[in-house]
């Protein structure tokens, strides 16, 4: 029987025979998706007896083949990110994979000769795009608390020159222990070719980094992973490629609670425009879909609920009304005690949408709103205003 444990540090790949449990090929790197997420597939079994593996490092997927006696081969392909959806059929191996410059497209690998082969079967929907000139990243590394250091991808204003300087919106990704991923994104690119720049942070509790670092995030979510991407707000800042109030925090589900705690206390963010945020982590815990619950009960004992109170600048609250994941009622409260505090925050309630708003019909009218929302924080530092206004209200 094979299975994968991190029982390493790492998510690896076992054999048990009945008897006794063996490392099929150790690697210092995931084997395996985030541990909440269910109906995924990060290895098969080809043919001939070796066995092919999607490995994440950091934000990097690489394809390996591990040789019977364990030897590990890596395949080279043109992709930097593959999701955990592997198919197998002798010696082709079928995946979702993409690039900084490549969408999402479903490929064949043929491995059955020296050099694999790649046989596209379909691109994204968004393939009249292809020859649209978009921003690609440069990894960053932040030295942070405890001599941690914290990797971001930068993407430049589309287009840039090399010493670019910018409005940065920094990005929290969900989860909180997914991760960001070196793969073509629109919604990127959406802001990159309107003059911002776009910051992904992986913070302490990222998959693609190890046990230790993922786990240490239980406990503390709302803290650290809201020092790191502070912490790389202010090197940008210190570096000269962002100026002072025109840096922003956003998120989604996870991401969304990083960011509203990231502006519920003194730091270098602007405004924060959080999506499906999750508000209460208690909350959350029981509205979760019941085999993440785990998941969501170590995660919590951080930072806690969001409290309006705290909350020290510009919001926007951006949540579907259908969203069973993270309940609207917990957004709706927050804007109500917001707005009582004279703290009105922009509310964009979306009908009929779940928890994944990016997927949705009204994901364009989302980012429509964020992009105003950065605009008029903008314009109202240029023109010597700060914080909240009583005219700023919900849509």
């Amino acid at each position: 029987m094979y299975f994968v444990s991190d029982r390493s540090g790492w998510w690896n790949l076992y054999r048990w025979d009945g008897l006794k449990v063996e490392a099929v090929a150790p690697i210092a790197g995931e084997c395996a998706a985030e541990p909440w997420e269910l109906g995924y597939a990060s290895y098969g079994f080809l043919d001939d007896g070796r066995i092919v593996v999607a490995v994440q490092e950091g934000p990097r997927h690489r394809l390996v083949v591990i040789e019977p006696g364990g030897t590990v081969r890596p395949v080279d392909l043109p992709y930097t990110s593959i999701k955990p959806y592997l198919a197998v059929r002798g010696r082709t191996v079928a995946l979702i994979g993409s690039s900084p410059t490549a969408a999402p497209q479903v490929a064949l690998v043929h491995l059955a000769g020296a050099d694999p082969q790649v046989e596209v079967l379909a691109r994204s929907e968004h393939a009249a795009l292809d020859g649209a000139r978009v921003s690609t990243p440069t990894e960053l590394r932040v030295r942070v608390a405890s001599d941690r250091e914290v990797l971001a991808l930068v993407y430049p204003p589309t287009g840039s020159a090399a010493d670019w300087r910018a409005p940065v919106i920094v990005r929290a990704h969900p989860g909180p222990t997914a991760s960001c991923l070196l793969r073509l994104d629109w919604q990127t690119q959406f802001f990159t070719s309107r003059g911002f720049a776009v910051v992904d942070v992986d913070y302490l509790g990222s998959t693609g980094y190890g046990r230790a670092f993922r786990e240490s995030l239980y406990g503390r979510w709302g803290l650290d992973d809201v020092d790191d991407c502070a912490a790389v707000a202010v090197h940008l800042l210190s570096t000269g490629r962002a100026a002072p109030g025109q840096v922003f925090i956003r998120g989604a589900s996870a991401g969304g609670y990083t960011a509203l705690h990231a502006v519920a206390q003194d730091g270098p963010f602007a405004a924060a425009t959080a999506v499906s945020a999750i508000v209460d982590p208690d909350r959350w815990a029981e509205t979760v879909p019941r085999f993440q619950r785990a998941h969501a009960m170590r995660l919590r004992g951080g930072a806690g609920r969001v409290r309006a109170a705290a909350v020290q600048r510009p919001v926007l609250l951006i949540h579907g009304t259908a969203d069973e994941v993270a309940v609207v009622e917990d957004v709706r409260e927050l804007a109500d005690e917001l707005t009582s505090l004279g703290m009105a925050p922009e509310v964009l309630l979306l009908p009929d949408v779940g928890h994944y708003v990016a997927a949705s019909r009204r994901a364009g009218a989302a980012l429509e709103a964020e992009l105003a929302h950065y605009r008029s924080v903008m314009a109202d530092a240029a023109n010597g205003h700060g914080g909240y206004t009583a005219a700023s209200g919900s849509r």
